[in-house]
């Protein structure tokens, strides 16, 4: 009886490993998204739409959460994860700093982020 517990107990420890490892973690701060969302995003506006099904791909590229588009790496140059989630003060300060920023450094004639978003677009392009 003992032998048929024992297996069972690592029957469930390897089910749980596997199950952990192959789990994507997430990347994206909630409190950074949701400070973008009550700053940008008004209910029912084209944006909304873009936002939702965007999601996470409002700051990151592709289907890797290490990876950031324009507007996420120039987020991340003015905050840090770990000590500003929840400085609210701070996080809308910097989607203020970024909104003025040229969406594309490059070119000249680039429009702000924050022109992007007000033309109800993603300010890091369309998700992918």
């Amino acid at each position: 009886m003992f032998r048929r517990s024992s297996f069972a107990v690592m029957v469930g420890v390897a089910v749980a490993f596997v199950a952990g490892a192959s789990s994507r973690p997430a990347y994206a701060i909630k409190q950074f998204f949701d400070e973008f969302k009550t700053v940008y995003v008004k209910p029912g506006s084209p944006l909304a739409a873009e936002v939702e099904t965007a999601k996470c791909n409002v700051c990151h590229a592709g289907s890797s959460k290490k990876e950031r588009n324009s507007y996420g790496n120039a987020l991340a140059d003015l905050l840090d994860k770990k000590e500003d989630a929840k400085n609210v003060e701070k996080i809308r300060k910097a989607l203020e700093t970024v909104a003025a920023m040229p969406s594309d450094p490059a070119k000249p004639d680039a429009p702000t982020f924050g022109a992007l978003l007000e033309q109800g677009k993603l300010p890091g392009g369309p998700a992918k």
